[in-house]
């Protein structure tokens, strides 16, 4: 084999592996929750409202994430997916921080969590991996439970890649 098709086969494997890689929920719910620790340590203090609802509001450190973009457009961008920031509300999981858009094209803060296989793991503090449907879209997601330093469930990140 000559140098040439040496450097294309290695090219077009290396392209292969960072598609694979781009598409893959597991690598990017790690990312996005990375970024979200780097932000500081995730905390329940006071509330705010998000898309006409009342919900507490979730912090990272010194950062409100309600009504805050930065963090899951970056996702969007790095990674072409959808993500989301949920708290938890009762016994509910209210979307905070979102780039997932309604069919009116808004950002789909203030809805919350079907009531589905996530929802079920999530309750129970366990993570949650594998086909969803988002308002309405197929995905292949991955939702992690969010603690604070007691342990107690106060919030949910999501990411999916359209099927």
């Amino acid at each position: 084999m000559n140098t040439t098709v040496r450097i294309l086969t290695a090219t077009l494997l290396f392209g292969f592996v960072a598609v694979a890689q781009a598409s893959d929920p597991k690598a990017t719910i790690a990312d996005l929750d990375a970024r979200l620790a780097k932000i500081g340590a995730p905390k329940i203090e006071g509330t705010e409202v998000v898309g006409g609802k009342t919900v507490p509001a979730i912090f990272f450190g010194e950062r409100k994430i309600n009504n805050n973009y930065d963090v899951v457009d970056a996702i969007r961008r790095a990674h072409q997916a959808t993500a989301t920031v949920f708290v938890k509300d009762g016994e509910e999981f209210v979307r905070v921080s979102t780039n997932v858009l309604t069919p009116e094209g808004k950002r789909g803060v203030g809805t919350q969590l079907a009531r589905n296989a996530a929802h079920a793991a999530l309750s129970k503090g366990q993570q949650f991996c594998g086909p969803i449907d988002v308002l309405g879209t197929a995905f292949d997601a991955c939702y992690n439970p969010i603690k604070d330093k007691s342990g107690a469930v106060i919030g949910v990140s999501y990411v999916g890649h359209k099927k």
